[in-house]
Formats: C-alpha cells, sequence, structure tokens
C-alpha cells in the first residue's frame, strides 16, 4: 500500500467536500436570499452532518477498504449530481428547502465517514501522532485549496452545475483508484470497479449535458423564453425574451422590462440631473446594464461619467446581448464614459473625485452585501465626494410593497446629514416603486424636465413627490453597517408578497 498517495487522496476527498458545501450555500443564496442566512444554516448543518458521519464510522468493523471505496462513490454521485439536483428541486419542489437541508446533511454524513475509515486504514503503517498530524494536514490544505478555487475560478469559468460535476468526478477517481491502491486489503474487488465505472459514466454523462439540465431547471422558474444567460462570481445573468420584449434577470430577480423600463430610468435620473442646473461631472453606482447611463448622456454639457458596477459580466452584456445595446444606445461606447469594476463602498472611500450628480441603481437590499450600500457609513462616504451643491438620486425599493425598507432607506441618509425628498411612480413590471433625492444642504423639488423624455413631464414630476396615505412615512431604525436592519425589513417584508 502507498501511503504518501493516500495522503493525496485526502487531500482531494477535503477539497470536493467543501467544494459541495460551497455550492449548496450559493445555490441556495440565489434562489432563497439573504446569503448570511442561508451560507450560516449550511455550514453549521454540514458540520454537525460531518460529526453524525464520523460518529457512524465506529460501527464499520469490518472490510473497511471496500467501505472507503463505497463511500467515495456515493460522495461523488450525490455530491457530483448535487447542483443540478438542487435546481431542479427548486424549480420542480414545493418542499424545496427540505430537499436542500437534505442533500447537504447527506453529504457532511459521508464526507464524515471518510476520514475516520481512511485514518484506521492507515493507522498499521504509522503511529498515531504521526497519523492524525498528517491527515489533518492535508486535510486543512484540501479545504484551503477549495476556498481559493471557488470563486476567482470554479464560478466564474465552470458554473455551477460543471463544478459540481467535476468535483464528482474528483470523488470517483478517488474511488476507483482506491481498488488498485488497497488491492491488497479488498475482498470482490471487481464489483468495486463496476460501481466506480457506473457512477463515472453516470458522471460524465451529466457533464456533457450540463447545459441541457440548466436549461431545464431555469426553463422551469421563468415564463418566457430564455435567450441568453451567463454566470458570474457575483451573480447569474439571464435575460428572457416575450411578445413585449425582453427581461433582465439577476439570480432569478426581474430588474427590468424592455417594455416600460424607460419610466424607472427616466424617473430615477432626470430628477437629480435636473435639480443640479447643469451637471459636469455625474458619477453612476450600479446601473451596469446602461439604462441609467442613457438617460444621464441626454444632458448638454456633460464632460465626464463615472459608472462603478462590481460585475465586469453586466457592464459587457450590452456588447454581448446586442438588443441592450440597442436600447441604451450604446451608451458605454460615449468617449465620455469611465467604467469601473469594483465594489462600490471600497472605491467611494479610496476615491478623490468629486461630482455634481450621483444616480445610485443598486438592486434591492435582499442581502447583506447589499444591505451595506444602503447604510448610514455608506452615505457618510458619500457625502465626502460630492460638490456643495450635488444631488443624489437613489432607488429605494418600493413604498406600498416594502413600506418599511423604504422609509428606513430615507431616514438613514438623513441620519448621514443630508437633506431628502421622497418621490415615487409607477412602473408596471413592478407597481409603485420608490426613490429619493438628497442634496447637502435644503432645495426646493424641481419643477423642470430640460431634455426630452418619454415618460416624464412637469406635471408628472411634480406628482411623483406626492405620497397617498397608504405610503406616509412609517416608525423605523437607521440602517447601521454592524444592524443591517433594513435587509431584516425587506426580507419580511416581500416574503408576504412571494
Amino acid at each position: 500500500m502507498r501511503t504518501p498517495i493516500l495522503f493525496l487522496n485526502v487531500l482531494v476527498i477535503a477539497a470536493c467536500g467543501l467544494v459541495y458545501e460551497l455550492l449548496a450555500g450559493t445555490v441556495a443564496s440565489y434562489v432563497l436570499g439573504d446569503s448570511v442566512t442561508q451560507f450560516s444554516l449550511i455550514i453549521g448543518l454540514y458540520l454537525s452532518a460531518l460529526g453524525v458521519g464520523a460518529w457512524l464510522s465506529r460501527f464499520l468493523d469490518r472490510d473497511l477498504a471496500a467501505r472507503f471505496v463505497d463511500v467515495e462513490l456515493a460522495v461523488a454521485l450525490i455530491g457530483g449530481l448535487s447542483a443540478p439536483l438542487l435546481f431542479l428541486g427548486f424549480a420542480y419542489l414545493e418542499w424545496f428547502r427540505l430537499f436542500l437541508y437534505l442533500i447537504v446533511f447527506v453529504i457532511g454524513v459521508l464526507v464524515g465517514l471518510e476520514l475516520p475509515i481512511l485514518m484506521r486504514i492507515l493507522k498499521e503503517h504509522l503511529d498515531f501522532k504521526e497519523l492524525v498530524s498528517r491527515v489533518l494536514s492535508w486535510d486543512y490544505v484540501g479545504s484551503l485549496l477549495a476556498a481559493v478555487l471557488f470563486p476567482m475560478f470554479l464560478m466564474p469559468r465552470l458554473g455551477l452545475i460543471r463544478t459540481s460535476i467535476v468535483f464528482g468526478l474528483l470523488n470517483a477517481a478517488v474511488g476507483l483508484y482506491g481498488t488498485w491502491l488497497l488491492r491488497p486489503l479488498l475482498r470482490g474487488v471487481t464489483v468495486l470497479r463496476i460501481r466506480a465505472a457506473v457512477v463515472t459514466v453516470i458522471l460524465l454523462v451529466a457533464l456533457f449535458q450540463a447545459d441541457v439540465l440548466t436549461t431545464l431547471s431555469e426553463d422551469e422558474l421563468y415564463a418566457d423564453d430564455i435567450v441568453y444567460s451567463t454566470s458570474s462570481p457575483y451573480q447569474r445573468i439571464l435575460v428572457t425574451k416575450s411578445t413585449a420584449g425582453f427581461h433582465l434577470f439577476l439570480n432569478g430577480n426581474l430588474q427590468f422590462s424592455s417594455a416600460d423600463e424607460y419610466r424607472y430610468h427616466e424617473a430615477l435620473v432626470h430628477p437629480a440631473m435636473s435639480s443640479f442646473g447643469r451637471p459636469r461631472r455625474v458619477l453612476i453606482l450600479g446601473g451596469g446594464d446602461g439604462l441609467a447611463l442613457r438617460e444621464v448622456l441626454k444632458y448638454p454639457g456633460l464632460e465626464h461619467v463615472t459608472l462603478v458596477d462590481l460585475d465586469p459580466k453586466m457592464t459587457a452584456l450590452s456588447e454581448a446581448f446586442r438588443p441592450l445595446g440597442e436600447l441604451n444606445a450604446h451608451a458605454f461606447r460615449d468617449r465620455r464614459v469611465r467604467v469601473v469594476n469594483e465594489d462600490a463602498m471600497i472605491w467611494i472611500e479610496r476615491v478623490r473625485e468629486s461630482f455634481d450628480v450621483v444616480v445610485i441603481d443598486f438592486p434591492d437590499p435582499s442581502s447583506f452585501a447589499l444591505g451595506k450600500l444602503y447604510t448610514q457609513r455608506f452615505y457618510r462616504l458619500l457625502r465626502a465626494r460630492l460638490m456643495p451643491d450635488a444631488a443624489i438620486s437613489v432607488q429605494a425599493t418600493s413604498p406600498l410593497y416594502a413600506r418599511q425598507s423604504y422609509w428606513c432607506i430615507i431616514r438613514t441618509m438623513e441620519a448621514a446629514g443630508l437633506h431628502v425628498r421622497p418621490y415615487q411612480t409607477t412602473v408596471p413590471s413592478f407597481g409603485v416603486w420608490g426613490f429619493a433625492l438628497a442634496r447637502q444642504r435644503p432645495f426646493d423639488q424641481p419643477s423642470v424636465v430640460p431634455v426630452p423624455t418619454r415618460f416624464l413631464d412637469d406635471a408628472t414630476l411634480a406628482a411623483m413627490f406626492v405620497f397617498p396615505r397608504d405610503m406616509q412615512p412609517v416608525e423605523v431604525e437607521i440602517n447601521r453597517l454592524d444592524n443591517q436592519m433594513l435587509v431584516r425589513y425587506y426580507e419580511e417584508e416581500w416574503r408576504r408578497w412571494s
């Protein structure tokens, strides 16, 4: 028996186990939202399942080498198919959460069996102290390797489903090679090799059909035909098409419909732009689709527009998907536009430029990663990048469907020292939608739209600042970086409508 190669197997086993855990957490955060909650639950369940697997290993007394191969093949099959199974489960099962946690628990139990069995196989060849130190060292190295590769290479290059299957194949390879490596300790080796071959063939077929599996799961989730899809390290980007136009989804959440997006983007951009007068330097945070940028570029006298969006695949989408480029009037090709692909909060803290107008078009605060961009600290950082009379506009979710969330954003901006005028309009794809216009000094609401628009005119602009009784202010807490109350409000309120 070649002991050093078995330690290499420990590294592969550890890497595979962590990747399955990360896959489950990522899928759960994609489809259920609130990444912190989902990862916390899945990590806790997975770790407890490891303990259950380690405890169950005490009941395996005979044919340990054969049991090791069997466990490897079981992990390969269930772990390797975990991502496609979870996507399909979300599409077709009403009890998806139970299915998710069951998959995580089963994988955790099987992974928890692996190392105890392997350590008992190796104990005849190493003293206990040496055995424990080597096995755990290789285990931790494998985990580190997986943790680094998953966000930097596996997610952006392979995607969730292919990553899952590829690591299943690695587990299957460990099991198959184990039939040679542990040959002196095995009985019925031919049967084990046949099992390993069957598992490998199943996973290879799944790998070659990965696009079919992805389409099968996504087609059930969307009412219209999918015409474009891609994955980045940050999100799943997907476009569907209907007779009315096309629709952009990020991680399953609708971002806009081409049929009515102009109502949203005109409402977002023009109150701030017209409030300043003749802006020269404009900052857009988010808005990687280029539609807010299209509206900004209508203003004469503009010298420079900086657009900061985390995801380079999002800011490149209008070139990859031609209809979006036509919709945003090829705004990214304008020589005055500079695109920065960074985290907006880190960029704002680092940059030393000042701006006349800031347009904030972030996704809704559905996770803590997004919620930080609506905190008091973020708005204070932003104030330091404003010219004295600068204007800010913010998309602020719905004051009707998410009333607490909306007024939490307003009050948080005020707590950061900004003077805020809330306003709202109706976008058919979303219903009533809310925004905020802010400046560093008291100001009157704008009354004139000075550029051509499809929806917004002077009378409509004035009407947007009127709120009916069911959208009036409510008592809320400030959204701070250490409490993220906005995310909690948002989840509670939108859950009622889902």
